[in-house]
């Protein structure tokens, strides 16, 4: 499937506007809408695999990149998870007219969630794909977990630190905005309700996202239809063809529901 070019809306109140790089494809009936990890974006090959599965189905799929990723303006330095679920709603509100499911991988599936609770009221949101949930990494993840005392240290005294990555050869930043900005957002430990069916998918050999973390999300909604699929062999990306082929059938499942509904 060839990538056409991007059309690109406006997010942001004024004065910081940011220009955010948008793929749309039309179709008929529930729509997919896609949010990508950290430091990912949408030409990443689960998105272009959703696309592609989308175009076959005939259903519309929209995909977009985060300010400070991919196509779009602004420093991702500058950027954080205000920014970001920001983006998301306005790509969102502007494409998304009729009955959608979500599908979000990491990052992208704290984003999913945080745009579920905001729009639940819609109505429109019919169905959540997560893949790998990484809900309140900054925190939960990053701040407690893997910093160590000097790494926090660095970050309140000097606004940022270079954190190596396993995916790239680029260090993430990470800024103290990022980390303080990530606990307006917090979701685990409260009790949770989207309203429509979730689906999570969670490899057991994930280094980057534990799958007892993604275990705390599904028990954070305790009244939300939820799918919780463990897969034994499966590592954080989830990008394999198998693993493919299985966001593809939970997000049919969800689709078809939502037609039947």
């Amino acid at each position: 499937m060839q990538e056409q070019d991007p059309q690109f809306i406006t997010a942001g109140k004024p004065g910081a506007e940011r220009q955010i790089a948008v793929l749309h494809q039309e179709g008929e009936g529930p729509g997919l809408f896609w949010l990508s990890g950290f430091k990912s974006d949408m030409s990443g090959s689960k998105a272009q695999a959703l696309a592609a599965f989308a175009a076959r189905r005939g259903c519309s799929c929209t995909r977009f990149d985060y300010t400070g990723h991919g196509q779009s303006g602004g420093a991702f330095e500058d950027a954080c998870v205000s920014d970001w679920l920001e983006d998301a709603r306005a790509v969102f509100e502007q494409f998304c007219k009729g009955p959608t499911v979500l599908v979000g991988s990491s990052m992208g599936g704290w984003i999913a969630m945080l745009l579920a609770l905001a729009l639940k009221e819609t109505g429109l949101i019919k169905g959540i794909v997560l893949i790998a949930p990484a809900a309140d990494f900054t925190e939960e993840l990053m701040w407690k977990q893997r910093f160590t005392d000097e790494i926090r240290e660095t970050i309140l005294r000097e606004g940022r630190w270079q954190q190596p990555s396993a995916y790239s050869d680029d260090p993430y930043v990470i800024t103290r905005k990022l980390i303080e900005d990530g606990r307006n957002h917090l979701i685990l430990g409260r009790s949770l309700e989207t309203g429509c069916p979730v689906t999570i998918l969670q490899g057991a050999q994930d280094p980057d996202v534990p799958w007892q973390h993604a275990v705390r999300l599904a028990e954070a909604l305790p009244s939300d239809d939820v799918t919780f699929t463990l897969i034994p062999d499966g590592d954080h990306r989830l990008s394999r063809p198998e693993d493919l082929e299985r966001i593809e059938r939970a997000v049919t499942a969800l689709l078809e529901e939502t037609s039947r509904s």
